[in-house]
C-alpha cells in the first residue's frame, strides 16, 4: 500500500494553515508536507501535527521571500550566508516535528552570474547542508522544478540533478522526484524513476496539464503506482496538486489505494 502525504500549501487552502492538518487527517492522510512552517512557532505547528495524528513527511529549508516570487536561494552567490544561517533553523523545526527529510529549492538563477559560479555556489551550499543534516539523522534532498511554471529555475532536469549529486558527493544527499515536473521537462517517467529509485527519498504527484489531481490528465498514475510498489518504494507520496473544487471532492482517486 502506498503512503500518501497531503501538501498543505496546495490542498485545503480554503482553511487557515493550522486547520488544514485536521482536515487532511479526516480525509485519510497519514502525513503532511508544505512549502514552509517558518511563519508559525514550531511548537504551534507540532501541536497541530500531533493533534491530528499525522507524520511530517518533508518541508523546505528557508527559501527566501515566497510571496515575492522567490523559489529558493541556494544557487545565489550573494545569499550564501543567508542560506547557511537557515539550515540550523530548518533542523530545529525538523526535530520538533519529527521530520527526517528536508528539501532544498535551488532558486531562480540570477542572470548576472555565469553558470560555473552558480553551480559552485549550489554545490558548496549543499555540501554544507548535507553535513549539518547528517549530524542530526536528517536526509537532505533536492528537487528539479520545471521552467514552464517557474521560469529561470536553476535546477530543472534530472541530468542536471545527477551531475549536482555527483559533485556534492554525500551519502546523505537524495533526490525528490516530482512526476509532474519531470513530465513537463522530459517525460519518460517510469524509466527515469527506475534508473534513479535508489537515490529517491521522496515522491510528489500531480497530473498534466493543469497540475490537477491524478486521473485528470495525461499521466498514467495507476501504472506509476504499480511500479512504485513493485520497486519497493516505501516513502511518502506527496499530493502536490491544485484541486478543481473542494480538496475532499478531489480525492476520489485515492480510495483505490487504501486511503
Amino acid at each position: 500500500m502506498l503512503n500518501f502525504s497531503a501538501n498543505l500549501s496546495m490542498l485545503y487552502t480554503d482553511l487557515p494553515f493550522l486547520e488544514r492538518f485536521a482536515a487532511a487527517a479526516r480525509d485519510g492522510f497519514r502525513a503532511v508536507e508544505y512549502v514552509s512552517p517558518f511563519d508559525h512557532d514550531k511548537h504551534t505547528v507540532a501541536e497541530a501535527l500531533r493533534g491530528a495524528g499525522l507524520a511530517q513527511a518533508l518541508f523546505n529549508v528557508p527559501c527566501g521571500n515566497w510571496a515575492a516570487g522567490e523559489r529558493g536561494i541556494a544557487c545565489i552567490p550573494e545569499r550564501i550566508e543567508e542560506f547557511r544561517f537557515g539550515i540550523p533553523k530548518a533542523i530545529e523545526y525538523a526535530e520538533e516535528l519529527g521530520c527526517d527529510r528536508l528539501n532544498v529549492l535551488a532558486g531562480i538563477a540570477p542572470q548576472a552570474h555565469d553558470v560555473e559560479l552558480l553551480e559552485k555556489t549550489f554545490v558548496d551550499n549543499l555540501r554544507f547542508a548535507a553535513r549539518q543534516c547528517a549530524d542530526k539523522g536528517i536526509r537532505l534532498l533536492i528537487e528539479p522544478v520545471n521552467t514552464r511554471d517557474v521560469p529561470g529555475f536553476y535546477l530543472s532536469t534530472l541530468p542536471q540533478a545527477e551531475r549536482i549529486m555527483e559533485a556534492v558527493g554525500s551519502d546523505n544527499f537524495f533526490l525528490q522526484f516530482d512526476f509532474y515536473h519531470v513530465q513537463v521537462m522530459e517525460g519518460n517517467l517510469v524509466e527515469n524513476f527506475r534508473r534513479l529509485h535508489q537515490r529517491i527519498a521522496h515522491v510528489q504527484i500531480a497530473d498534466n496539464p493543469g497540475r490537477h489531481a491524478p486521473g485528470t490528465g495525461e499521466i498514467n498514475y495507476p501504472f506509476i503506482f504499480e511500479e512504485l510498489a513493485r520497486l519497493g518504494y516505501d516513502g511518502w507520496v506527496g499530493c502536490e496538486y491544485v484541486p478543481e473544487g473542494p480538496t475532499s471532492d478531489s480525492l476520489v482517486w485515492m480510495s483505490a489505494y487504501g486511503n
